[in-house]
């Protein structure tokens, strides 16, 4: 953002007030949401949100102008931080693209063997017929998948079963040396006094998995 500032006059104003409001806060929504798939305008409005919520002295122009630089500059230093796992990212998404494209639904195993199919289908509309009524009109799927949200949602899709993955199998083990077990997403909870032999057993079962 520095170097933007002073060599580039054309965009000096969003890199300064980006410059100035910037901290960990700030973008790390962004960066979480990242392995999800986030979009620029995704990125855009989730930092908007925050600069919102700091009632900074920037007007409604200026907010947005420094939203859409911090949000470019953010989503370009992932992309240069992490770039195997984009690579990774990229060739999934390919991957849906191409099943999409033959009008079939994403659908994968996990390691625990649970069966996921993507349910995104083009909705219709389809018009029943009464003899003493008015007709209905019925919206409903159709067999056509859609294909654009098959591609975009198969990463953040498939990230997600993996932590499902990991959780089920954390909270086997822990149930196999009778502990108590509670979770919610990727926050697990257990009692204080047993924390240190959760923390060894779901690191053992990430490494399983």
């Amino acid at each position: 953002m520095q170097r933007d500032a002073q060599e580039d006059p054309a965009i000096f104003p969003d890199a300064l007030h980006a410059r100035r409001l910037v901290d960990r806060k700030l973008v790390k929504q962004t960066v979480m949401t990242s392995v999800y798939g986030v979009t620029y305008i995704g990125a855009r409005e989730q930092i908007k949100r925050r600069l919102k919520e700091r009632k900074s002295s920037l007007d409604d122009d200026e907010l947005f102008g420094a939203s859409c630089y911090a949000a470019k500059v953010t989503l370009t230093a992932l992309e240069e931080m992490f770039q195997g796992a984009r690579n990774i990212m990229k060739w999934l998404c390919d991957g849906a693209k191409v099943i999409a494209s033959e009008n079939q639904p994403v659908r994968w195993t996990t390691p625990l063997g649970l069966p996921v199919v993507q349910p995104y289908r083009k909705l219709g509309r389809h018009i029943v017929s009464q003899n003493f009524t008015s007709d209905v009109d019925i919206a409903g799927e159709t067999n056509k998948v859609m294909a654009k949200r098959q591609r975009i949602a198969f990463f953040p899709n498939f990230v997600h079963s993996l932590g499902g993955t990991h959780m089920m199998m954390t909270a086997v083990a822990c149930k196999k040396e009778g502990l108590n077990f509670a979770g919610v997403h990727d926050s697990y909870w257990m009692h204080a006094c047993d924390v240190d032999r959760m923390n060894r057993i779901l690191r053992e079962k990430f490494v399983e998995l």
